[in-house]
């Protein structure tokens, strides 16, 4: 019998025991960094990029490579996907290739209709929408720092209305998190998000709150995240935006409404004096870098994770009867 192919476009697409199981596998590949090689060969993975990169680039690279496989990066300059070749066609002949698909893009779309047609795992690498291997190195983080999940209060701050905000959203809830999510009016998730998250959340024991009041969502909260302000795209808006989200500042002031040893999350790149203040960046709450080196882990862990779900390989910690 054929294995359904599974992907991972959204933060909705692991149920609560999934993305735990993603967890545990990315905490027992920290620690055996080269003990799993699913993609030995090696087998290829295709990387594609439509907008700039650091972190995931080199993650992404990193992590293939690591899994035994070799990480073919490719920029939306030097391929004719999307435009001179239709998706499904390009997703049509990549299966018969390559062994997983990442894309870094713009449109949800595009990502949906990329898995729609390959036979192979799919993974959202950020789109507009969503940005959910982010989530998951957020939640190893706060998993190595707090020993836990569920239960835990996490409050994110600024604007509400990004691609951050949906999947602290979908993600925290998931793994039974109370989610707060603070910005101004105009800048918060859509009726669409906030309906999905409180459906997970009744499953999972979490809840949502959205708020612009910063302080409510603060309030005694043991995480506290940010993103930037002007994202990709929105320079133009910089003036505008300093001053509407002024109020939204992870600073001190801020931090002083959550539990004393709350955890700082920052996705990067950060920019010091805007969004977060130096002094909590680099402040012993700060747990940013842990976090962008977890890239590399949940990352690992969510590939072999879909390969095994995939029937495509066997990955030691990965049951198929869940």
């Amino acid at each position: 019998m054929t294995n359904t192919v599974r992907h991972f476009l959204t933060d909705l697409d692991l149920t609560q025991a999934e993305q735990t199981e993603v967890l545990d596998l990315a905490l027992a590949m920290k620690k055996d960094k080269y003990g799993y090689k699913p993609y030995a060969g090696p087998q290829t993975v295709a990387v594609f990029f439509d907008k700039t990169s650091t972190r995931t680039r080199v993650s992404f690279a990193a992590g293939i490579a690591e899994l035994g496989g070799s990480p073919l990066i490719i920029n939306s300059a030097e391929s004719q996907l999307g435009h001179k070749e239709s998706i499904s066609n390009s997703a049509k002949v990549l299966e018969r290739m390559v062994s997983t698909i990442v894309w870094r893009t713009y449109a949800q779309a595009g990502l949906e209709e990329m898995a729609e047609n390959s036979g192979v795992p799919v993974i959202n690498a950020l789109s507009d929408d969503y940005h959910p291997c982010q989530l998951l190195a957020d939640l190893l983080t706060v998993r190595e720092h707090k020993g836990t999940l569920a239960g835990l209060s996490m409050a994110y701050l600024g604007d509400s209305a990004n691609n951050m905000a949906n999947s602290y959203l979908l993600a925290g809830v998931t793994a039974g998190m109370h989610v707060r999510i603070s910005g101004p009016e105009g800048y918060l998730p859509n009726a669409e998000i906030i309906a999905a998250a409180t459906a997970r959340a009744a499953e999972t024991g979490g809840s949502v709150l959205v708020t612009q009041d910063a302080s409510q969502a603060l309030a005694g909260a043991d995480v506290v995240a940010t993103d930037t302000w002007v994202s990709m795209g929105q320079e133009e808006e910089k003036a505008e935006r300093m001053e509407l989200f002024r109020n939204y500042a992870v600073d001190a002031a801020a931090m002083a409404h959550a539990s004393p040893d709350a955890v700082v999350l920052h996705c990067l790149p950060a920019y010091r004096g805007y969004e977060i203040a130096a002094e909590v960046i680099d402040g012993p709450q700060s747990v940013v870098f842990d976090e962008a080196e977890n890239r590399v882990h949940a990352q690992k862990a969510i590939m072999a994770w879909l390969l095994a779900k995939s029937g495509l390989a066997e990955v030691a910690g990965v049951g198929l009867d869940r």
